[in-house]
């Protein structure tokens, strides 16, 4: 049987997840690193004075004996829907609970098609424990509970400052050339890029914002139930005209050349914002949910940057399974921990709207 403090955080030296991990040492905790390149899973290991674990995500039976007398693995390595399968096969053989930081709609997708698998192996598998998706997860169920009769939900995420980590666009390039998904009456849909956007205003503004394919069309439907859900980013108009383009060339940007180059140019970047670029920034999420008599109910969720809330939410979280606070099967954040649970993060403000 697994010790029940014994955790291992998988893509340790990954900007996030040195975040992470940097994160559970100052507040006492104690995680096995593990990671497929010796060098660095070793140098963050030494510099944190960490137990650690090399072994790459390839082959089920192997990642299983790596696992082996884990409670839990909070699993960090993107692209996640090239990792994730693997890991979370082996977290099923292994009877560890599985945690990830996805925003990735196919991979939250696949994990609720495990349900009935994590529940027979008495696990809990849980995507998406950081900025994707827990605050907006929250603030879906939030509306929800206001508008029980809700048949639409829209989000809009909108970002002050900070910047991408390479992990996120390396994401985002795998995604390139392909159409915008949403949720049409409980179904997934596939739109063209930059045509579904809509307006609101801000600070006495008016913003347009772009429907982009975003994780809370797959959990705030499981969450909710609403059948109708878009999640939007608020984005300067000149990528929004970039969407639309895409749509033109999406057989250039899904090619494996195309894809080498990208991932080629954003290693080259530095691994994510500075530390004082996220002390500075700020993130926020609008709420909108509407039912089929034209009511609507609206909040504003402001947050801290999200790889910060990124942290500070993920690790929480593995504090919370480690002390037997969890479901067994596949679940949403807010499935599991509440609609208020975003709110007891330093930073974090619920607002009503009129």
């Amino acid at each position: 049987m697994p010790h029940p403090n014994e955790w291992l955080l998988y893509g340790c030296y990954g900007y996030t997840g040195k975040l992470i991990a940097k994160h559970a040492v100052e507040i006492g905790m104690r995680p096995t690193l593990a990671g497929r390149d010796e060098q660095k899973v070793k140098q963050l290991a030494e510099e944190l004075q960490l137990p650690y674990k090399v072994f790459d995500v390839k082959n089920v039976s192997e990642v299983t004996e790596q696992l082996t007398g884990f409670a839990l693995v909070l699993h960090c390595a993107g692209p996640f829907i090239f990792t994730a399968e693997i890991m979370v096969q082996a977290c099923l053989s292994a009877k560890a609970h599985y945690l990830d930081i996805t925003g990735e709609y196919q991979v939250f997708e696949r994990m609720f098609e495990l349900d009935a698998d994590a529940k027979k192996s008495g696990i809990m598998l849980l995507p998406g424990v950081g900025f994707d998706v827990v605050p907006s997860d929250c603030l879906s169920a939030q509306l929800k509970a206001v508008l029980p009769s809700a048949t639409t939900l829209e989000l809009v995420l909108m970002n002050q400052g900070g910047g991408l980590s390479q992990g996120t666009a390396l994401t985002i390039a795998e995604n390139m050339g392909t159409g915008t998904v949403v949720r049409k009456r409980g179904k997934l849909d596939t739109v063209r890029n930059g045509e579904v956007t809509i307006d609101l205003v801000l600070d006495g503004k008016q913003k347009t914002a772009v429907a982009i394919s975003w994780g809370d069309i797959s959990t705030a439907y499981r969450s909710t139930a609403i059948p109708n859900i878009t999640v939007y980013n608020l984005l300067p108009l000149k990528v929004v005209r970039s969407f639309k383009i895409s749509n033109s060339f999406g057989f250039i940007l899904r090619s494996t050349l195309m894809k080498k180059i990208l991932r080629s140019r954003i290693k080259s970047r530095p691994p994510g914002p500075t530390d004082q670029m996220r002390e500075t920034a700020s993130s926020s999420i609008w709420g909108q949910a509407s039912n089929h008599l034209g009511i609507s109910k609206r909040m504003l969720l402001k947050l801290p940057e999200g790889y910060t809330l990124t942290y500070l939410t993920a690790v929480e979280i593995v504090k919370q399974v480690l002390a037997g606070n969890l479901k067994t099967g596949a679940h949403t954040p807010s499935q599991v921990y509440g609609k208020d649970f975003i709110l007891g993060f330093p930073k974090v403000e619920l607002k009503v709207l009129e």
